[in-house]
């Protein structure tokens, strides 16, 4: 009886294949270009690097787009681990009811979601008639148009980027550790903070790194809530390419840009390790 031979079929490589070629001319190509254009101005092959250096409006986007990153970063830790714990508590259907309030605004549009937040914050918005309504202040609020409308925006994006895996993370959590742990006669606050805590501090940071990553790149919320009072470097970016222009500049400032965002995704794979162990 003669038998069948199979041919062996495409190796993994075959099928990955036409998708890096895809990503190497639609991504690494335009990216290699953008760090290029930063060391070959005719001018000079460091002049961009050096009138970025001189120029203090540029050190200070630099500086005011970290900081913003980090005080929205800690905003998103403050009002997320809370969050991620209750979810945590739940059960049932209760649990499956806050996973979609979070995962909702994905459905949203970040442009609608952004724009949303002029009419809740604007001087004649929801939260500033309540207040004038109220008596608790006399004029309007400058919530809007300045970093707290654009921190707040910022907030409201990513916050879920650090809800949802600092949830995943603490629903792995052996019950059986909070469990010993009371049994051994440690009462509800000294399980959280000397076992619970501890064992989610590994995401917490990840989901902390994650969310700096993204606000540093962040433009459509600060170019909105900020009307053009708080400049960062996307904005910054766009001013050089569209307005002035200044390419070589622009590309020296995305490729500070770049190795700031290479080096925190390096901590958050390295702090990811750690969490899956």
């Amino acid at each position: 009886m003669a038998t069948i031979q199979l041919r062996p079929g495409p190796s993994g490589v075959g099928f990955v294949l036409p998708l890096g070629l895809v990503m190497l001319l639609a991504f690494n190509v335009p990216v290699v270009l953008m760090l290029a254009w930063g060391f070959t101005s005719p001018k000079g092959v460091l002049v961009p690097w050096i009138d970025m250096v001189e120029r203090t409006v540029y050190l200070r986007v630099l500086v005011n787009t970290f900081r913003i990153a980090l005080i929205a970063t800690a905003t998103c830790a403050i009002l997320g681990y809370p969050l991620a714990y209750w979810l945590c508590c739940l059960r049932g259907r209760a649990r499956m009811i806050g996973l979609a309030l979070v995962v909702l605004p994905f459905w949203v549009s970040i442009l609608v979601r952004t724009y949303a937040w002029i009419v809740v914050l604007g001087n004649n918005g929801v939260v500033n008639r309540s207040l004038l309504g109220l008596g608790f202040v006399d004029e309007p609020l400058a919530i809007l148009y300045n970093e707290l409308g654009v921190i707040i925006g910022t907030t409201n994006v990513l916050l879920p980027f650090l809800v949802l895996p600092l949830f995943a993370a603490m629903v792995r959590i052996d019950r059986r550790l909070l469990m010993a742990a009371a049994g051994l006669g440690a009462g509800p606050w000294t399980v959280f903070r000397r076992v619970f805590l501890p064992l989610t501090l590994p995401a917490l940071a990840a989901g902390c790194i994650l969310v700096f990553i993204l606000t540093l790149g962040f433009f459509i919320t600060p170019a909105i809530l900020g009307g053009g009072r708080v400049p960062m470097i996307a904005n910054m970016i766009d001013m050089l390419i569209n307005r002035l222009p200044r390419w070589e500049l622009a590309a020296a400032l995305s490729t500070v840009l770049l190795v700031a965002t290479f080096v925190c995704y390096a901590l958050y794979l390295r702090i990811g390790r750690e969490t899956v162990r």
